[in-house]
């Protein structure tokens, strides 16, 4: 199926207008935009129209239209109405690659923001540092992992950069154990982890002794509390560290998490995981954990990539970037 047609578009606004008139919230859709995952309506408000009035109709919206859900939003003076399109475009990694050749070292693509913008991550600033990427099962928490370490080796030689991977469930970072950047293998086993991340340890107190920071090291863990509940006390207290001191070291954790849980993350997450990418969870308090703060909405998330970034108490919604199975064997190719 193509992209949705001029016809379609405007028999939508008309309904959009029709809904919102019936219960006498009268606006003019006034223009609109396809993007990846979303069909967005701009809508002008009559004087004295709230944008808590379009909002609580969302529900009569959505099924006037024939979809799961809508989104409604203000934009500057329009309201947005944000349908999920039944066609979604997948954001593949190689077309970000290919769009943006030259960017800052240590710098990640995530995906695409809603206004189709390439958004970037670039773990060295003062305040990235480490990330914490959340999500349940069909969310794309793991796609979008893969998707960061691959990016960030395709722009970086392994002389400036490296990587600790940590799978406790075997699975998730299989495509990745080729990569020339890696440190160790993958670590898939608490003994493993807890013996790499003592490795890394006293790399880092290495580096303090003689203030260096290169090459950056990347320690990916793709379900920290499986790693915490198999791995105990000795791999909390070390990767506490890893977080509280790493930074300056030039040592970055990103760490993903399928249910986050106050009670296990709660101390380590508030200090020391200023980016939060967060996708669809199970219910408004895991979105609470997961974000650092509430109304996210992150349980309505739609899943298959369906990201928020969450940093200084702004959120930016994005369709997180995808490795489909036959862009694997080109992108790892000539890695060095």
């Amino acid at each position: 199926m193509g992209k949705p047609s001029p016809d379609m578009m405007n028999f939508q606004a008309d309904r959009i207008e029709r809904v919102l008139a019936s219960h006498r919230v009268p606006v003019r859709v006034h223009g609109g935009a396809i993007l990846p995952r979303w069909i967005r309506f701009l809508l002008t408000p009559a004087m004295g129209a709230k944008v808590s009035a379009v909002r609580s109709l969302s529900e009569e919206l959505a099924l006037a239209l024939g979809a799961p859900d809508v989104r409604v939003a203000r934009d500057g003076e329009s309201i947005t109405v944000e349908v999920p399109r039944d066609d979604a475009e997948p954001v593949l990694l190689s077309n970000l690659l290919r769009a943006a050749p030259n960017c800052p070292p240590v710098t990640a693509s995530l995906g695409l923001t809603d206004d189709g913008r390439p958004l970037l991550l670039r773990l060295p600033s003062p305040d990235v540092a480490h990330v914490l990427i959340a999500g349940a099962t069909g969310s794309g928490k793991t796609e979008l992992m893969r998707s960061l370490v691959v990016s960030l080796a395709r722009r970086n030689r392994q002389s400036k950069l490296q990587f600790a991977l940590i799978d406790p469930k075997r699975r998730g970072f299989l495509p990745l154990g080729g990569l020339p950047h890696l440190l160790a293998d993958i670590a898939a086993d608490p003994a493993a982890a807890l013996h790499l991340l003592e490795r890394l340890l006293v790399e880092m107190e290495r580096r303090d002794r003689e203030q260096v920071s290169s090459p950056r090291i990347v320690i990916v863990i793709d379900e920290l509390l499986d790693l915490l509940a198999t791995g105990g006390k000795p791999v909390e207290l070390a990767l506490t560290r890893l977080a509280q001191r790493g930074r300056e070291a030039g040592l970055h954790v990103v760490a993903g998490a399928q249910k986050p849980a106050a009670t296990v993350l709660g101390p380590m997450l508030k200090a020391n995981f200023p980016v939060r990418l967060i996708g669809r969870v199970g219910s408004a308090e895991d979105a609470r954990v997961a974000a650092g703060l509430p109304g996210t909405n992150a349980e309505r998330l739609l899943g298959r990539g369906d990201f928020l970034l969450v940093a200084a108490g702004h959120t930016v919604r994005f369709q997180a970037a995808w490795i489909p199975a036959a862009e694997w064997p080109g992108l790892l190719a000539g890695l060095s």
